[in-house]
C-alpha cells in the first residue's frame, strides 16, 4: 500500500472511529444506572436487538478467515457457516421469547448468571457465583482474541506493532463501552452490523462484474480444479465426517453464550422477538453468502497472481476494485467486525463482575452513581486483563474462539434450554451440569481428541445429561418455582 492509498485508509478509518465515538457519548446520555447500563433498560427495537446481536456474534473471522479458507479449498469449509446460521434461527425462535419473558418474571433479572440464580427460587447463590465465575474466565480469553486481532489487523495493514493496534482499537472500543455500557455497545453495533452488511454484499458483486459475469468464476475455477485435482464447489470433498460435524456444531454455541443472548433480555416486549428473528436471519443469510462467496470469488479473481496469505482476499479484492476511501471504509468493515464482538463481550464481563458477584455480596447494596460506575470500573479493569493476555497470547485468534465458544456454548447451552422448556430442572442439576460442561471442554480440547472432534460436542452432551440425571435424582421445585414457570410460558404463548 503506497503513501496515497494509506492516507486515504487512514481518513476512512478515523472517520468510523469518529461515528463509534459519537454513538457512544449518545448512549452515555441515555444511561443514567446500572441497568441501563447493563440492559438498556428493555426498551430494544427489536431490528436493532437483532443485527446488534448479529454484529456481537460475529467477529474477525467472518472477513478473514471464512473467505480465506473458502479461497485455499472450497464450499467444503462453508460447514461452519451453515451451522451458525441454523443456530441463529432456533436460537431467536426458541430461545428469545421464553428468555424475555422468564428474566422479567423471575424478579426482573439483567443477567444471565441472575437470571439462573432467581430461577429456581430462594436458595444458595452457588449456581450464580459458579456462572459468574465462568463467564469471567470463558470472556477473558474471548475478549483476549479479540485484541489479539486488532493488533494482528493493524500490523498487516499498516506495519504497526502488534501492541499499538491493541492499544488504537481497543482504546476506541473501550471509550465507547466505559462510557455508553449496553445501549453504547448495542448502537455501535447496529451500525458496524450494516457496515459489515454492506461490505459482504459489495464486493462480491462489484468482482463478479468485473471479471465479466458468474459465469466467467464458474469457468475459472473448474479449470482450476481440474489442474489441481481440488474441487471447490463440494461441500464434501478433502473433509470427512467427524470434521463436517465439528464445523456444523459450533451452531450449538448459540444458546449460550451471553453477549448474544441478553440482546434478548433487552427486547421491549415478548411479542418483538418474531420480528427480531427475521431481521436478524435475514442479516446472517446475506453475510454468510457474502463472505463465502468473496472467498470463492477470490480465488478465481487472482488466479494468475494467488495471494501469499489467503486470508487477506477480502481486503485485497476491496483494494482492486475501489477508490483508496473507499477500500478503508470495507478495512472498517473489519475492524467493525472486531470492535462489536469485543464490546459485547466488555459489558457482559462487567455485568459478572458488578452484579453478579459484587453486588452479591455487598450489603446494603449500591446506590445509582456507585452501580453506574462500579459497572464502569468492571469494564476498565477486564480489558487491562485481556490487553496483557493478548500481548502474551500464543494460541491463535481462532483458537482462543473456538475455546471460549465451546465453554460457553457447553457450559451454558443445555442449562439455558433446560431452565426455559424443563418444570422439573433443579438448582444442583443446573449447578452440576453447568460445572461438569465447562471442565469437559477444557479437558477435551487440551487433548489429542479435540483434533478429531470439536469439544463442545461432547460438553454440551455431557453438560446435558448431567443437569437432567441430578435433577431426576434431587428433590423437586417448589410449587412457587413451578408457578413462575408455568406464567412464563403463558407469556410466550400469547405472542
Amino acid at each position: 500500500m503506497n503513501n496515497a492509498h494509506t492516507a486515504w485508509s487512514i481518513a476512512a478509518i478515523a472517520v468510523y472511529f469518529a461515528m463509534m465515538l459519537l454513538l457512544g457519548y449518545l448512549a452515555y446520555r441515555r444511561t443514567r444506572n446500572l441497568d441501563d447500563y447493563m440492559l438498556g433498560g428493555r426498551r430494544l427495537h427489536p431490528a436493532v436487538a437483532a443485527l446488534s446481536a448479529g454484529a456481537a456474534d460475529m467477529s474477525g473471522w467472518l472477513l478473514m478467515g471464512l473467505p480465506g479458507a473458502l479461497y485455499l479449498t472450497g464450499l467444503v469449509e462453508a460447514w461452519m457457516s451453515i451451522g451458525l446460521t441454523i443456530g441463529v434461527w432456533c436460537n431467536w425462535y426458541f430461545v428469545a421469547p421464553r428468555l424475555r419473558a422468564y428474566t422479567e418474571v423471575a424478579g426482573d433479572a439483567i443477567t444471565i448468571p441472575t437470571f439462573f440464580d432467581r430461577r429456581f427460587g430462594q436458595g444458595n447463590h452457588s449456581l450464580r457465583v459458579a456462572a459468574g465465575v465462568i463467564i469471567l474466565v470463558f470472556f477473558t480469553f474471548y475478549v483476549s482474541s479479540g485484541m489479539t486481532a486488532s493488533g494482528t489487523f493493524m500490523h498487516a495493514t499498516f506495519g504497526l506493532d502488534a501492541w499499538w493496534g491493541i492499544l488504537i482499537v481497543a482504546g476506541v472500543t473501550l471509550v465507547y463501552t466505559f462510557f455508553g455500557g449496553f445501549l453504547g455497545a448495542t448502537w455501535t453495533d447496529v451500525a458496524q452490523g450494516l457496515l459489515m452488511l454492506a461490505a459482504l454484499v459489495v464486493v462480491p458483486i462489484m468482482t463478479v462484474v468485473k471479471m465479466g459475469g458468474w459465469s466467467v468464476v464458474v469457468d475459472t475455477l473448474t479449470t482450476l480444479d481440474r489442474a489441481e485435482g481440488t474441487d471447490h464447489f463440494s461441500f464434501v470433498v478433502g473433509s470427512s465426517a467427524a470434521a463436517i460435524i465439528s464445523a456444523a456444531a459450533w451452531g450449538l454455541g448459540y444458546f449460550g453464550q451471553p453477549h448474544i443472548i441478553v440482546r434478548f433480555m433487552a427486547l421491549r416486549s415478548v411479542q418483538s422477538a418474531t420480528f427480531g428473528r427475521r431481521v436478524g436471519i435475514v442479516w446472517m443469510v446475506l453475510i454468510s453468502i457474502g463472505a463465502c462467496a468473496a472467498g470463492l470469488i477470490g480465488r478465481a479473481f487472482f488466479i494468475d497472481h494467488p495471494l501469499a496469505d489467503q486470508e487477506t482476499v477480502f481486503l485485497a479484492l476491496s483494494q482492486a476494485l475501489f477508490h483508496p476511501f473507499v477500500a478503508g471504509l470495507v478495512l472498517s468493515a473489519v475492524l467493525a467486525a472486531i470492535m462489536s464482538t469485543l464490546s459485547s463481550q466488555l459489558v457482559v464481563c462487567s455485568s459478572a463482575l458488578v452484579e453478579d458477584l459484587l453486588l452479591l455480596f455487598k450489603k446494603g447494596g449500591l446506590t445509582k452513581p456507585q452501580g453506574l460506575w462500579a459497572g464502569r470500573i468492571g469494564v476498565l479493569a477486564v480489558a487491562i486483563i485481556a490487553a496483557i493476555l493478548a500481548l502474551t497470547a500464543q494460541d491463535t485468534i481462532l483458537a482462543l474462539v473456538a475455546f471460549a465458544w465451546a465453554g460457553f456454548g457447553a457450559a451454558f447451552g443445555p442449562i439455558v434450554l433446560l431452565s426455559l422448556y424443563w418444570r422439573r430442572l433443579t438448582r444442583p442439576g443446573a449447578l452440576a451440569g453447568m460445572v461438569a460442561g465447562a471442565i469437559t471442554v477444557v479437558v477435551w480440547g487440551k487433548s489429542a481428541l479435540s483434533g478429531v472432534l470439536y469439544e463442545i460436542v461432547p460438553g454440551f452432551l455431557v453438560c446435558l445429561l448431567v443437569a437432567v440425571a441430578v435433577s431426576l435424582a434431587t428433590a423437586a421445585p417448589s410449587a412457587t418455582v413451578i408457578a413462575e414457570f408455568d406464567r412464563a410460558k403463558a407469556l410466550t404463548q400469547r405472542q
